[in-house]
C-alpha cells in the first residue's frame, strides 16, 4: 500500500484547517471573538457549539489553508473547501459534545477528531483521487496527527488542555 503525495497533502491541509484556530486565538487574542452560534442555547439550555468556535478561528482556518493549498500547486478555492468542510466537521462534533452535556474542550475520541478529517476526505475525494482506503488511512493519520500535535500545542502553551 502506497499513500500518494495528494493524501498527504489533503491530511496537511485539514491540519492547517484545525490548527489555524488555535494559533490566530494566540496571536489575534480577542479580536474577531464572537462565538459563531452568538450565544444561542438550545432548550437542553447548552450552547448550539460553545464559546470557543468563534468567527475569528473559522476566517483564520479558511485564509490559512487556502494559503498552504496555494503553495502545494492546488487552487485556493480548493484550500478553502477542505478547511470549510473540517471546520464544519469540527462544529458537528462541537454539537453532539453539547446535546451529551460535554464541556468545552473536554476530551471525546474519535468524536473530536472523525467528523473534521472523514468530511473534507469525503467531500474532496475526487480533487485529492482519494479512494475508500485512502480516506480510511487519511482519518486515521490525522487522529495520530491530531493527538501529537494537541501535547506539543500544549507544552508550548498554545492549547489549554493537552488534548
Amino acid at each position: 500500500m502506497i499513500v500518494s503525495e495528494s493524501s498527504v497533502i489533503l491530511l496537511l491541509l485539514i491540519i492547517v484547517a484545525n490548527g489555524a484556530p488555535i494559533i490566530s486565538r494566540e496571536l489575534l487574542g480577542s479580536l474577531m471573538s464572537q462565538p459563531v452560534d452568538f450565544g444561542y442555547r438550545l432548550p437542553d439550555n447548552n450552547p448550539l457549539f460553545g464559546k470557543s468556535k468563534t468567527w475569528r478561528g473559522l476566517v483564520a482556518g479558511v485564509l490559512a489553508t487556502s494559503l498552504v493549498a496555494l503553495v502545494f500547486g492546488y487552487p485556493a478555492l480548493t484550500g478553502a473547501l477542505v478547511a470549510v468542510y473540517a471546520l464544519l466537521g469540527d462544529l458537528l462534533s462541537s454539537f453532539v459534545k453539547r446535546r451529551l452535556g460535554m464541556a468545552p474542550h473536554s476530551m471525546a475520541l474519535f468524536l473530536d477528531q472523525v467528523p473534521e478529517s472523514l468530511l473534507p476526505a469525503v467531500m474532496m475525494l475526487e480533487e485529492f483521487d482519494l479512494d475508500t482506503q485512502a480516506i480510511i488511512i487519511l482519518v486515521c493519520a490525522f487522529i495520530v496527527a491530531e493527538l501529537v500535535l494537541s501535547g506539543i500545542f500544549y507544552r508550548l502553551g498554545v492549547r489549554k488542555k493537552p488534548y
